[in-house]
């Protein structure tokens, strides 16, 4: 498997406008763009930190894993991001390791990567997202 970077930091927040004008406001990150995606029911927002971002996730049902995550540990770090080479050779090489994935597959994210989660327990209790982009 070859990392190639750390591509963001996933933060959890109950209001995607406040956090903007905090990030904004406070250091000064601009902010390149904002998407829903359904499937995960969450609205991004991306930060631009140089070379990786932070991306602030908000819920949009109270069945989404972000509301879950608030709910349970409230607002902060969720999950950090690497870009991988090839998203498909990572999840089969991780898994012959023994390493539990929450996808066993790819599936969609913003901004149009692929994206797989590796379950916390496999990793000292950090939720990793593994993604790749063209």
């Amino acid at each position: 498997m070859k990392v190639l970077k750390i591509d963001h930091i996933g933060i959890a927040v109950k209001s995607i406008d406040a956090a903007k004008q905090l990030y904004s406001g406070l250091f000064g990150f601009t902010h390149v763009g904002s998407e829903t995606v359904a499937e995960q029911k969450v609205t991004t927002a991306f930060f631009p930190v140089g070379d990786t971002e932070v991306e602030l996730l908000e819920p949009i049902s109270p069945d989404s894993p972000i509301a879950k995550h608030l709910e349970k540990k409230g607002e902060g770090v969720q999950h950090i991001a690497f870009r991988v080479e090839n998203l498909e050779e990572a999840l089969a090489e991780l898994k012959a390791k023994g390493i539990h994935s929450i996808d066993e597959k790819p599936r969609h994210g913003a901004g149009g990567a692929k994206i797989a989660f590796l379950h916390p327990q496999s990793t000292f209790g950090v939720l990793i997202e593994l993604c790749e982009k063209k």
